[in-house]
């Protein structure tokens, strides 16, 4: 997926985040598989859409495409495992809420 710096910041709402993510998981990692369908719900590494590489290429991306920096932390299957994970994820974190209460949020250590 090709970035323009420009509106990379501009305001977007979940679904468009979903759809911009979408697309870039489909011209990157499934652009051999054209046929393949992957569900919003569907999880990325169980089925075989993204390895661990993918995962450090996708954080990379969102930090430039929508300005969100995933704390190690928040490197979980809750937040990154499938497109609508992902969605809620960034929309979160680009209006500067953070985690919601009670998921994975970055509370102090014991």
């Amino acid at each position: 997926m090709i970035v323009n710096r420009t509106e990379t910041h501009r305001a977007m709402d979940e679904p468009a985040i979903l759809a911009r993510t979408r697309a870039y998981v489909n011209e990157t990692f499934l652009y051999m598989r054209p046929d393949f369908t992957l569900g919003d719900e569907d999880r990325l590494l169980q089925r075989g859409v993204i390895d661990s590489m993918g995962v450090m290429e996708l954080i990379a991306v969102l930090h430039s495409a929508f300005g969100v920096v995933v704390a190690d932390e928040d490197i979980t299957e809750s937040n990154l495992g499938t497109l609508a994970d992902i969605a809620r994820y960034v929309s979160n974190h680009r209006n500067g809420n953070g985690a919601k209460p009670g998921t994975n949020g970055s509370g102090g250590g014991s």
